[in-house]
């Protein structure tokens, strides 16, 4: 039997990680039947041109800078044509790659198109980049044959842009065999409640809210931050400035494994998100079982409910937050904030499992066809 062979365009890809090339990894690995070729910009000069990264050929094109995602999008379909014929093009969210899987589309009319929105950021910040090429921007949603997004957020969004074709609502998962019940030696000590975030420190991730939020909550309450980003000395600056060093514990980027036994140790996690495409680490946090506090933005609201699998705050108000927080630890609310968890546990097992969501991306891709 002949393989199907699917290109994928990526802006980036596997070692730079985000919840888009975790979903693509853990999508191609478990279709071995089906041959993966991927086209990515290469960034870093460090990473190799080529390589294979578990069901994927990778190519990165490009001289190793950031120069690589213009270069994708001006020749990334002519360099795809050199590396034979496929039955599907796949791009990975309307961005660099969208503009790359466009470019392909039009030179290979006959070969259906797979558009995946896994956008995070803003409307405001996604227009502000593209409003120059809008016409050219909106064919990339208008010229798609089929359309998968990961929240019901997404999917409406490519319909505002005059997406005709179907569109699919199919999530993010969570590999639900790494969240297992294992313990670390605690970096705060056990008396003290903690409240953790795994955010890249990004203005739409609201991290500073969160810190702020300390100003109305006792002090035996900590934070626990993982993850980097460019706004990481001015949050450790804010920290400072305040002298909550003690209470704000920085631990910078880590290895997913370790993320969840720092999950494991912690009794919340809140992101105030500004905007989300989905949030792959509420769905992790929920996994573990820890009570989650987001806010009613995005993608969020596909997987949470007030009052039945977490709890909802408000945008840019660190005493909504403190609020939040302060309602799952009080004791007596207890026995709900363990219905709730359980309750969100279940969801994620049900619904965010990547067993589940291979099967439905391989009805996508047939149906693409």
């Amino acid at each position: 039997m002949i393989k199907k062979r699917i290109l994928i365009f990526s802006t980036a890809y596997l070692p730079l990680v985000g919840g888009a090339e975790i979903a693509v990894k853990n999508i191609t690995d478990h279709m071995s039947d089906t041959e993966f070729v991927m086209v990515t910009a290469r960034l870093n000069k460090n990473l190799p041109v080529k390589e294979k990264i578990g069901n994927v050929l990778v190519y990165r094109f490009g001289k190793g800078n950031k120069w690589d995602k213009f270069r994708l999008i001006l020749s990334g379909a002519r360099f795809a044509k050199t590396l034979g014929n496929f039955d599907l093009v796949w791009s990975i969210m309307a961005s660099y790659a969208g503009f790359a899987a466009l470019n392909y589309k039009k030179r290979h009319s006959n070969i259906p198109y797979l558009l995946t929105l896994q956008e995070g950021d803003s409307k405001f910040k996604i227009y502000k980049n593209v409003w120059f090429v809008w016409p050219y921007f909106k064919q990339i949603f208008k010229r798609a044959d089929q359309i998968q997004a990961i929240s019901g957020y997404l999917a409406d969004w490519a319909r505002d842009l005059g997406a005709k074709c179907p569109i699919k609502v199919i999530p993010n998962g969570v590999d639900m065999e790494k969240f297992v019940d294992i313990k670390i030696e605690d970096h705060i000590p056990c008396e003290h409640k903690r409240v953790i975030t795994v955010s890249r420190l990004v203005p739409k991730n609201a991290v500073g809210d969160l810190i702020l939020s300390a100003e109305y909550l006792p002090e035996n309450v900590h934070f626990t931050i993982i993850g980097s980003g460019k706004l990481e000395n001015n949050l450790k600056k804010l920290v400072a400035d305040k002298g909550w060093q003690n209470r704000v514990h920085f631990l910078g980027r880590l290895e997913h494994d370790d993320i969840v036994l720092y999950l494991q140790q912690s009794q919340v996690f809140c992101r105030p998100s500004l905007s989300e495409g989905l949030g792959n680490s509420f769905l992790e946090a929920m996994a573990v079982g820890v009570p989650v506090i987001g806010t009613n933005v995005g993608g969020i609201p596909d997987f949470l409910e007030e009052g039945k699998t977490g709890w909802f705050c408000e945008v840019k108000n660190p005493q909504s937050i403190a609020e939040k927080i302060k309602y799952v630890l009080d004791e007596k609310n207890k026995e709900e904030v363990k219905m709730v968890t359980e309750r969100a546990k279940k969801l994620v097992a049900e619904k965010y499992n990547w067993d589940i969501i291979t099967e439905q991306m391989k009805e996508v891709f047939s149906s693409a066809d």
